[in-house]
């Protein structure tokens, strides 16, 4: 390939393939369903696997937090679709609350870190990690305490934070069609 090839942004189909997983996980969350096949396909596929993509994508790009959040986030789908299969195809034995709460902890952990970064970001950045930091966070408490209302408030927190990578992803598509800030970031 020549160095002259214009390459496109990945940032939107990792932003899309966050954002719309995340927000059918957390319609799930919000108490509007079960976790169910349409979940577990979009969290493999979108979330997952197209994710990493992007990813992969930002890292030939020179993006460093592009490449560790895209692959990162596209792992932890891979990973948590594998923990809600896993028990059920294969005999493993299932997470339990603690240990659950302690994995989405450490996910709280790195996407606090990641949000540290998005403070020289724009604010569409800053409102999907700093919701996404919350998210895992009131996930944890929630599965620790067994207090299921706060995974139903961490719910609505998903929401928001889905809504908000969808919209991202949007907005840079938009303006790179239209040459202008069609819709602000």
């Amino acid at each position: 390939m020549s160095d002259n090839v214009k390459l496109g942004n990945p940032a939107p189909l990792g932003l899309l393939g966050f954002g719309m997983t995340t927000l059918l996980l957390n319609f799930h969350n919000a108490g509007f369903f079960p976790v169910n096949s349409m979940i577990l396909g979009m969290g493999l596929f979108v979330g997952g696997i197209a994710q990493v993509f992007a990813g992969v994508y930002e890292w030939k790009m020179g993006n460093t937090f592009g490449t560790a959040a895209f692959t990162l986030y596209g792992f932890f789908w891979l990973s948590f679709v594998a923990m809600v299969l896993l028990p059920e195809n294969c005999g493993a034995e299932a997470t339990d609350p603690l240990a659950k709460g302690l994995y989405l902890a450490i996910w709280g952990v790195f996407t606090l870190c990641m949000f540290i970064a998005t403070l020289k970001m724009t604010n569409v950045h800053k409102l999907i990690f700093g919701s996404l930091a919350l998210l895992f966070f009131l996930l944890a408490i929630g599965d620790i305490s067994g207090i299921h209302t706060i995974i139903r408030v961490a719910g609505w927190v998903g929401i928001v934070c889905g809504a908000s990578a969808f919209y991202g992803a949007i907005a840079q598509i938009l303006n790179e069609v239209y040459g202008k800030t069609f819709l602000p970031m």
